[in-house]
């Protein structure tokens, strides 16, 4: 019999005088802290509570957020119009309303409200570039890190596929089902071909993200966060935390050449590449994640 993991309330940690994050964990306060950091307009439910759990019982105290702007947590200012954030994504030169370096600072007056001095941190896509920035500005705070299906900054790896830079700019009905419709096509687009998730699952969390709270305006922050963001190569030759990166060869919105070169850019970082393996977190590597995970986190001891 699976054994029971211990889950709290959604709750809301003040960062900033602006800025509150919802935040959830599971597991043992005791075990090892291990902070999940979601990707681009994801909020923490998108860590799907399964592998949460699993996580939880190999020794993680797990805690899973909203970034700023998505979900429960508070929205930022700032209007980011389609054509500059286009410029943006092709070199041009354009202001962020915040930077991938507030969002990891986000992150650490997270940990602080938790009263965690130091976590094990895992960061998908977006999440993944947070994560990478956090070892590098608080090497301290970080025992290992996971990047996932992410990349170093660098605008000659990483890239999405040019099909795609249509479906990411374009603009999308306001209602519900338009919403779940949108998401559904997109994850279609960029999910993993040898592990397609089923339509009605990719339904259900749609709905349940929009009714979380979905904002436009803040996915296009997020994006402009990242069309900005610096080349974090040299900076991610200084990180000492025990370092994984994971990365599917068939992700078609961050290219595998991304996590090759974090891999590279990193001492002594170890990587695992899957075939058939999109921009999700798909259930059935589910166990995959969790090992991975445990077994890098175990490098940090």
């Amino acid at each position: 019999m699976t054994p029971q993991v211990a889950t709290s309330e959604e709750l809301l940690a003040p960062i900033s005088p602006e800025i509150e994050l919802c935040y959830q964990t599971f597991g043992d306060p005791q075990d090892e802290p291990l902070l999940l950091v979601m990707g681009l307009g994801g909020p923490m439910t998108w860590w799907d509570p399964e592998l949460c759990a699993q996580l939880a019982r190999e020794g993680f105290y797990v805690v899973r957020y909203d970034n700023r702007d998505v979900g429960r947590s508070s929205r930022a200012t700032g209007h980011v119009r389609r054509r500059d954030l286009a410029r943006a994504m092709f070199g041009r030169r354009a202001r962020a309303p915040y930077s991938m370096a507030d969002l990891a600072q986000d992150a650490f007056g997270l940990l602080d409200h938790t009263g965690i001095d130091s976590a094990h941190v895992v960061g998908v896509s977006m999440g993944g570039m947070i994560a990478q920035t956090m070892a590098i500005a608080r090497p301290e705070r970080v025992r290992s890190l996971t990047s996932i299906m992410s990349t170093t900054g660098r605008r000659s790896v990483g890239r999405s596929h040019p099909s795609l830079i249509p479906a990411l700019l374009a603009r999308r009905g306001q209602d519900r089902e338009s919403y779940i419709e949108g998401s559904v096509a997109m994850w279609r687009l960029i999910g993993s071909p040898r592990f397609p998730a089923p339509e009605d699952r990719l339904r259900t969390r749609a709905g349940e993200t929009y009714d979380r709270g979905v904002s436009r305006a803040g996915v296009l922050r997020q994006m402009m966060a990242i069309a900005t963001q610096p080349d974090r190569t040299l900076a991610l030759a200084r990180i000492s935390a025990p370092t994984l990166v994971m990365h599917g060869l068939a992700d078609r919105l961050v290219h595998v050449s991304g996590g090759r070169a974090t891999a590279a850019a990193v001492p002594g970082a170890r990587a695992t590449f899957v075939e058939g393996w999109g921009h999700d977190l798909p259930a059935a590597l589910h166990p995959t994640f969790t090992t991975a995970i445990r077994r890098n986190a175990d490098r940090a001891r």
